[in-house]
């Protein structure tokens, strides 16, 4: 009898963990939906927690209106403090009535009736770094009411994270969304402490490799324990991760200060650089307040030509002499060119085409200018230039910088 006892007890503990096992976790996550960097608009850089209904809706407005959407703008993130600071009985996330008194539903809604795609954000943490509730313990919940929202795209922070693997945090998330069905581009906002490019990309569709950006040409900004930086900062910062960036996998180099208080040359150069690096193309600027020179630069088709081609390769420094540094970045049909004048003074550039054999490091893409002469446009200006027969003579200003495309 003991012997018909035990053997009861391993058949029912094995029918058990059989039963337990039958639920089928998808993992990983949902493909192709960046095959292209994003491009878009979000709410952290000039607006911080103080987001709500009335904000959103004049942005997607001004969006379709002044051509960002026609541009290629189409998501609309919204960033920390969009939830009230408690879960409710169920565990569930709230958003907060008072900010969106409509309910977020109906904003998401308008949001899609325009055309444009709609995001949220979390955190892997306990609490946002806005200290509204994180997802920590949470994942499946909340990516069950993401999808019953229908958004599209879900930012995912790395604050209040003592005690968790980043890698685990986030492939629990990537799963959960997965499972939840809903197809959401994923996100990684890890500040690349733990070298996501090394592990995410079965994991998400693109992932931070720094701490966050500052409206400033090349400074640090010293927060105490930790901080923030200017856009030539960040485009330096990681060696040797570009053969890590490609179509659905891109090195994200944050939101965009572009309007944000810097000159106009500097905002060219940082739109230039993210575009030359592949960059997800996010606004971070105050719609309502831009400038005809701010939607200028933001709206430039070549340049975000550049940044969407489909090669989908992350540009390179070829050259630095003289505070003029010369990147490249290779194409499906040619090469972009940007000089940047990096010092605080005018510079000219006298570049010589017919001498230079250009070689990508990583991707093994090559071109010989020693031996063929191809053609020339200022992307800038929107115009032929000439071929690569004449050397390249230009003067360019302080902080600017010259985009050019070669190739026939």
């Amino acid at each position: 009898m003991k012997y018909l006892a035990t053997l009861i007890t391993a058949a029912t503990v094995s029918l058990a963990s059989a039963q337990g096992n039958t639920h089928k976790q998808e993992s990983g996550k949902f493909e192709g939906l960046a095959m292209t960097p994003p491009m878009g608009w979000n709410s952290w850089n000039n607006f911080e927690t103080n987001i709500n209904e009335k904000l959103i809706r004049q942005t997607v407005d001004i969006m379709v209106s002044s051509g960002l959407k026609d541009a290629g703008y189409n998501y609309v993130v919204l960033d920390d403090g969009w939830m009230t600071k408690e879960r409710d009985a169920n565990g569930n996330l709230v958003p907060d009535p008072e900010k969106f008194p409509s309910g977020l539903p109906k904003l998401i809604e308008y949001v899609h009736s325009k055309g444009l795609k709609f995001g949220l954000y979390n955190c892997a943490g306990t609490k946002t770094c806005g200290g509204y509730p994180g997802t920590r313990g949470y994942e499946y919940q909340d990516a069950r009411f993401y999808a019953s929202l229908n958004i599209d795209y879900l930012k995912y922070d790395w604050c209040n994270t003592e005690g968790i693997t980043a890698k685990e945090a986030y492939t629990t998330m990537s799963n959960a969304l997965k499972t939840a069905g809903k197809p959401i581009v994923f996100s990684l906002c890890e500040w690349g402490d733990n070298q996501p490019w090394e592990w995410a990309k079965p994991v998400g569709n693109l992932w931070r490799i720094s701490g966050d950006i500052s409206p400033c040409f090349d400074c640090e900004d010293n927060h105490g324990s930790w901080s923030s930086w200017g856009f030539l900062r960040i485009v330096e910062m990681r060696k040797d991760i570009r053969k890590y960036s490609g179509p659905d996998h891109w090195n994200d180099f944050d939101m965009m200060e572009v309007g944000n208080g810097m000159t106009a040359a500097e905002d060219r150069s940082h739109f230039a650089m993210w575009c030359m690096m592949a960059s997800p193309l996010f606004c971070g600027n105050d719609f309502g307040k831009m400038t005809p020179e701010t939607l200028k630069t933001l709206t430039n088709k070549e340049l975000i030509a550049v940044n969407q081609d489909k090669l989908g390769i992350q540009g390179f420094k070829y050259s630095d002499e003289n505070d003029i540094e010369v990147w490249l970045k290779p194409l499906e049909n040619g090469w972009a060119v940007t000089f940047l004048n990096r010092s605080d003074k005018p510079q000219k550039i006298n570049f010589k085409w017919s001498d230079k054999q250009f070689k990508d490091p990583d991707f093994g893409n090559e071109l010989n200018l020693t031996t063929t002469a191809v053609n020339v446009r200022d992307l800038g200006q929107g115009k032929n230039i000439g071929t690569t027969k004449k050397d390249f003579a230009s003067a360019i200003g302080a902080h600017d910088v010259i985009t050019l495309k070669i190739g026939n």
